[in-house]
């Protein structure tokens, strides 16, 4: 039974889709939340499958699914590969991730993700963490906002934002996210307010919860836990996380181009399977959060 309200999971049946599921495969659910793509995998699989989820939040566990073929882990997915040591998993068929933020999480005032909500400034995906958006907004150097608003939201008045940052907490320490929206008032013309409002909260939520770099880290150890032929099967929700993807499903790097060999011959370790999917219009209208969504799906070599 259900605790936590979670919403519908998006491209639900394209990203199962992905993994071309065998039934007596063992799948990797690094994002389980409301366990909605765990269940379509489950369904999937034979009485002989197995499947093993992630998620930090505590809230996501209140969903753990009543099935002798799954496992759900309270721990980030960047500690894939020792986890699934762990419980004697050293290759599977095929992983899914849905990233970013659910929409359990944006819903609940007093975790501080939601622009609609007034809330002290929390942005913690694991709640057990010692660092939050508090100390992000009242502990950075002006240098460090500047770079996280910049680079995290693309926000062109990163340095400006930064500055007033700094000048409104030497007053009073900045605690609310209705004190952080007062202080970059200058900032959010009525028209653009919550589009700029929503960049910004992006930028804190990233770096509070160290998104890419978990993402890297995550995505270089599939490499080794995927067996040949394995499937991933990921959403992304922004440009730097999609960048990360598809850089990574191409040619196995983040940065540059992979080296060829006497040959001209370069060796990757993932190809891509099909185009980059989208959610529908329909699905879009019954899910806003699907809006932005793009699925890739890549199998290893």
């Amino acid at each position: 039974m259900l605790i936590m309200e979670y919403h519908n999971p998006v491209l639900l049946t394209e990203t199962v889709d992905g993994l071309n599921i065998q039934p007596n495969g063992v799948y990797v659910d690094v994002t389980f939340g409301g366990g909605g793509h765990s269940r379509e995998i489950l369904s999937r699989l034979g009485p002989n499958g197995k499947l093993i989820a992630f998620d930090q939040d505590k809230d996501a566990i209140e969903n753990s699914l009543d099935d002798p073929r799954f496992l759900l882990i309270n721990e980030n997915f960047r500690y894939l590969n020792r986890f699934l040591r762990f419980h004697n998993y050293k290759n599977v068929d095929g992983i899914l991730g849905d990233f970013g933020v659910s929409s359990h999480q944006f819903d609940v005032a007093d975790r501080g993700f939601s622009t609609r909500f007034e809330a002290d400034l929390d942005m913690r995906m694991n709640q057990d963490s010692k660092f939050s958006a508090l100390d992000v907004i009242n502990k950075y150097s002006e240098e460090q906002i500047k770079n996280v608003l910049f680079q995290y939201g693309e926000l062109r008045s990163a340095a400006g934002m930064a500055r007033v940052i700094v000048e409104a907490r030497q007053q009073k320490k900045i605690i609310s996210s209705e004190e952080l929206k007062k202080a970059l008032g200058r900032f959010l013309p009525v028209h653009r307010e919550n589009k700029i409002l929503a960049q910004i909260y992006q930028a804190i939520r990233i770096e509070v919860n160290q998104e890419l770099e978990v993402l890297k880290e995550f995505l270089l150890q599939t490499e080794e836990v995927l067996k040949t032929g394995g499937r991933l099967s990921l959403i992304s929700y922004h440009s730097l996380e999609d960048r990360l993807v598809k850089r990574f499903m191409r040619n196995g790097l983040f940065e540059g181009e992979p080296e060829k060999d006497v040959f001209g011959r370069v060796e990757v370790p993932f190809k891509k399977v099909g185009k980059f999917i989208i959610p529908s219009f329909e699905e879009i209208k019954e899910n806003n959060r699907a809006r932005s969504a793009k699925l890739r799906i890549a199998e290893k070599l």
